[in-house]
């Protein structure tokens, strides 16, 4: 069993690491963790990004993440690569820089996406300590 404070941003592998951990794990890691659905609905979110950006877990589950959540995340960087993976059937593990502009100040991040052929799970990892 993984443990949370032994994975980071750059941990390879992470996708299937982070399918492992419950929520409690998830609130352990040092960089922010939304995980959606098919749907794009949010349906992991760790403490770290909730408490980075403002927006509680109740208030964030179950809302599609490109649309209610993170429409600055809804471009050709971020959800097209999504998409792109997805019609391709293919693997996505990206890193790109970004900067963050809804509902607060533009801040640099890293961002980290993750996704796999038919898996239940994609997820957009953030980490503002650059």
């Amino acid at each position: 069993m993984t443990t949370a404070t032994a994975l980071s941003f750059t941990t390879p592998a992470l996708l299937d690491q982070l399918a492992q951990l419950n929520a409690d794990q998830l609130d352990e890691l040092d960089f922010g963790v939304i995980g959606f659905d098919a749907e794009t609905n949010v349906c992991r979110y760790n403490r770290t990004e909730s408490e980075a950006a403002g927006l509680t877990g109740p208030r964030v589950l179950g809302q599609p993440l490109f649309t209610n959540v993170a429409p600055c995340l809804n471009n050709f960087l971020v959800g097209q690569r999504f998409e792109d993976a997805e019609d391709g059937n293919t693997a996505l593990d990206d890193t790109i820089d970004y900067v963050l502009t809804l509902r607060m100040r533009p801040i640099k991040v890293k961002l980290r996406l993750l996704a796999e052929p038919g898996g239940a799970v994609r997820y957009v990892l953030v980490q503002r300590r650059l």
